[in-house]
């Protein structure tokens, strides 16, 4: 990770603006952490898992799933302590929590009913004529929610602004509601384990590999040449920085320009020296063990520094293998602003202090601070082809998923057409039955 950072400390590239914090006592061996640099989670109803089920790829990944999400509630006065509160969003929790008044209740009912089945024809007429304006606005006119619940409603899209529209705010939470209890009860989203999304991007090599492809870690291009005219069909000549020259049919990239007015986010990893238990708690009887908590701290809710957007923290317990036992991970983002490195670093303290408990004050050891940006995919000047990069969403976006499909397309050509050839199908590896197909 040290050299990472110093790699990126002033870097233009996607990561910038990389800084290293150590505690005295610090980490006890670097090889115990897997620290991911931009994690995603991905909810159980989206195209991503479908995919994965599909293809029979999902047996080499083990989920864990992604338990509460919470709201930092800051004191009404400067003496008092916060809380972190739980958002419900099923019925039972609804019915069940102490913290939203009964008739506050009854219009979150009302409204958790109707997204279940907002883009019906009966209840289209509802909100398209509120399509393009605040989800806010739309959940105070029609369903009369107060502040506190329109945060609440607001939080579960995950929008990193706060500033959702009603037609990408309904959909957010529809996808939330409809994923829970899909793979089991209590969690409506996973996150793969050993790596998160860049797990799936190894399964995804080893699927290649075995279909006969090579994939090379550690590898890099360092220049390529468009050939012309090849009889083995070859358009691309490519030196690697493994000091191997390869030729090619087909040249796919992946972003990597950023443009001056790129869509940019700073980030906080702090290891913790506590487990933070309190915060990977079943929801419901049944239920598997979190390994992921969600947690928002509304705009302006940061105490001594000025904070105009939402900030938010996934919490990851040692099950995702990002840490040793007995310790925790923070990953904290927000949009980038003047105050928003300052903001994430109170928003540290803020959240830890929150979860002490007696003498029990959790204390981070090791933090990682740093700015990301969105890699535009500018028009190529050759034959090769660009893959735009992830949106800096908090949840996979499905949308990310298009792309990938037709530059297959694109490569695949003719063969694409061929009834025999399917997109990402891929074969069993040996050794592995069909009673292993859990998820089908």
């Amino acid at each position: 990770m040290e050299e990472w950072a110093a790699a990126n400390a002033s870097s233009s590239g996607v990561f910038s603006s990389a800084t290293i914090t150590k505690a005295e006592q610090g980490v006890s061996s670097p090889r115990a952490y897997s620290l991911a640099l931009a994690p995603q989670i991905v909810h159980t109803r989206s195209a991503l898992v479908t995919q994965l089920v599909d293809s029979r790829a999902y047996r080499q990944i083990e989920f864990l799933a992604v338990g509460s999400f919470f709201i930092y509630t800051p004191s009404a006065d400067d003496g008092g302590a916060a809380a972190i509160v739980p958002i419900p969003s099923t019925r039972e929790a609804v019915f069940s929590t102490t913290a939203i008044p009964a008739r506050a209740k009854r219009s979150l009912m009302k409204f958790l009913k109707f997204v279940f089945d907002y883009d019906s024809e009966d209840n289209r007429w509802t909100w398209t004529p509120h399509a393009d304006k605040p989800l806010a606005e739309f959940l105070a006119t029609d369903f009369k929610l107060d502040a506190a619940l329109q945060t609440y409603i607001v939080t579960l899209t995950l929008s990193l602004d706060g500033t959702i529209s009603t037609r990408a705010g309904l959909a957010a939470i529809h996808r939330h509601l409809s994923s829970m209890g899909a793979f089991g009860p209590g969690f409506a989203a996973v996150y793969p384990k050993w790596g998160g999304l860049s797990e799936i991007a190894q399964v995804g090599c080893r699927a290649c590999a075995v279909g006969g492809a090579v994939y090379m870690l550690g590898t890099g291009m360092k220049a390529t040449r468009p050939l012309e005219a090849q009889e083995d069909g070859a358009t691309f000549e490519v030196d690697l920085t493994s000091d191997v020259t390869v030729k090619t049919r087909a040249l796919v990239r992946g972003a990597e320009d950023v443009p001056s007015d790129a869509e940019r986010v700073s980030r906080l990893t702090a290891v913790i020296d506590s487990p933070l238990s309190s915060l990977f708690q079943a929801a419901v009887e049944g239920a598997p063990t979190p390994a992921v908590a969600v947690i928002a701290m509304p705009a302006e809710s940061v105490k001594d520094v000025a904070s105009p957007y939402p900030i938010y923290v996934f919490a990851h317990s040692s099950e995702t293998g990002e840490c040793p036992s007995g310790q925790s991970v923070l990953y904290f983002i927000t949009p980038k602003s003047a105050a928003s490195t300052e903001a994430l670093q109170k928003a540290l303290d803020a959240l830890l202090l929150a979860l002490s408990d007696g003498a029990n004050h959790p204390q981070a050891i090791y933090k990682v601070a740093y700015e990301q940006a969105r890699a535009g995919a500018p028009v190529p000047s050759d034959a090769s082809l660009v893959v735009p990069s992830l949106p800096l969403d908090l949840a996979f976006s499905d949308a990310a998923l298009d792309p990938v499909n037709d530059t297959w397309t694109k490569v695949m050509g003719s063969a694409a057409e061929d009834p025999d050839v399917q997109y990402m199908k891929f074969e069993d590896r040996e050794g592995v039955g069909e009673e292993d197909d859990v998820y089908e």
